[in-house]
């Protein structure tokens, strides 16, 4: 009975340390969310909150509901829509061709990467009358803005990936034959992917962000001009759909990122697919 009760092991305290903490249930994540609206919903009601201020969650949600069935909102969306992807299109582009002929090249260092850096302290948005003046006040500032800010992040990563290449994986590839373009695509170009992804990922938040300010800039249709009109009417209302409908676009295009990097990077052993 002694030996039975002196064989009972008692946790001590490195145990209650190293012991792994429960995670919360993924519901619990939602719980606080829930009770800012709730709170948010209350205020209104009562009067705390005025309409003026901000609308009740109730009422954001009903306008919502008679932008989309109207049309309205889906019309208004599209032509935002179109104009970031075309911007962060060209931007990527620009960004992507620029590091390749810096990173791959002393002589393209010495010439694009100066110059880039220096453009890259600007900001964008100050950026915005200049553009005003050369492109006039249509499509064509909006887009270069936004292709002007996704430019900066994807070069900035991929130049950082193509220059952080492991020399040794380089001069296996060269013991094996690869030489010139070969050797830039089988080797420097999947090395460098995973920078190339952050870029883009960079990109995208930056060109949505330019997005909601180039699209006060003499808007007809997009998001920005219902945030316009609802402005000068104190409709705050549909302010909120339209920054919902922001924050859903950034959420989507991060999630098509992901996607992708599952995909591009699942050949690294390294690489954690969740």
């Amino acid at each position: 009975m002694a030996a039975a009760i002196l064989s009972i092991r008692v946790p001590s305290r490195r145990d209650k340390r190293t012991r792994p903490a429960t995670r919360p249930a993924p519901a619990a994540r939602w719980v606080s969310p829930l009770v800012l609206l709730l709170l948010w919903e209350a205020g209104s009601r009562l009067g705390v909150i005025p309409t003026r201020v901000l609308a009740a969650p109730s009422a954001v949600a009903h306008t919502f509901w008679d932008l989309a069935a109207s049309g309205e909102l889906a019309r208004n969306l599209l032509v935002s829509f179109l104009r970031v992807a075309v911007g962060l299109a060209i931007g990527i582009t620009i960004g992507s061709t620029l590091a390749l002929a810096a990173g791959l090249s002393r002589l393209g260092e010495a010439a694009i990467d100066p110059p880039v850096q220096m453009l890259r302290t600007l900001p964008v948005l100050a950026l915005s009358p200049l553009f005003i003046v050369w492109f006039g006040i249509g499509e064509t500032p909006k887009v270069a803005l936004i292709a002007l800010a996704a430019t900066f992040p994807v070069y900035l990563n991929l130049y950082s990936g193509v220059r952080g290449v492991d020399t040794r994986l380089v001069e296996a590839a060269r013991s094996f034959g690869l030489r010139g373009l070969e050797l830039v695509r089988h080797v420097i170009l999947p090395a460098a992917m995973p920078n190339f992804l952050l870029g883009v990922r960079f990109a995208l938040g930056v060109g949505l962000l330019v997005l909601v300010v180039a699209e006060q800039i003499n808007a007809q249709a997009g998001l920005g001009y219902l945030i316009n009109n609802a402005r000068d009417f104190l409709r705050t209302d549909i302010i909120v759909v339209c920054l919902v409908i922001y924050a859903l676009l950034g959420l989507a295009a991060d999630a098509m990122v992901r996607a992708a990097e599952r995909r591009a990077l699942a050949w690294r052993p390294s690489f954690i697919q969740s």
